[in-house]
């Protein structure tokens, strides 16, 4: 039997090769970054066992930023073997929480999924509604592999 367990974790470097793992992430050198505050991270990890001692497995993560004062999700990713089991829900159930918990009323993301945020409440909105976190036109896979839509929750 699997358990799982969600935390929160300073562990941002860990979180973002596995963002890279999932397709979520470009690495090219020469892409130019937006300047970001973090805000938190949380990981899921795996469990096994009846006991429910807790591997050190990420098979799940999320990051909450701020950018020009906004709050956005500047990474969410479930490893593939997980998808559709609500792992991804709860990820994004704790960073609209703690938006809510810092005052804030809307949330922002770049959408490689968009129809999982659709389900959650999100609505595609124009790049000029935006702040600016919408680094994908220098990356290569943009309107080749993937076509992202910027979508925000009023909450």
């Amino acid at each position: 039997m699997m358990n799982f367990k969600i935390d929160e974790t300073d562990e941002y470097r860990r979180l973002v090769p596995f963002f890279i793992e999932n397709g979520l992430e470009f690495t090219d050198e020469d892409m130019e970054e937006v300047p970001t505050d973090l805000v938190k991270c949380w990981k899921i990890t795996a469990g096994s066992g009846i006991s429910g001692t807790y591997e050190d497995k990420l098979i799940g993560g999320f990051v909450l930023a701020k950018r020009e004062g906004e709050f956005i999700c500047d990474g969410i990713a479930t490893d593939p073997e997980y998808r559709g089991t609500g792992l991804g829900r709860a990820l994004l159930a704790k960073g609209i929480e703690e938006v809510t918990k810092l005052g804030g009323s809307r949330m922002y993301l770049v959408a490689r999924a968009p129809e999982f945020f659709r389900k959650n409440g999100f609505e595609t909105i124009g790049r000029d509604e935006a702040p600016n976190f919408f680094e994908c036109l220098t990356c290569p896979q943009y309107k080749v592999s993937c076509h992202p839509e910027v979508m925000r929750i009023d909450l």
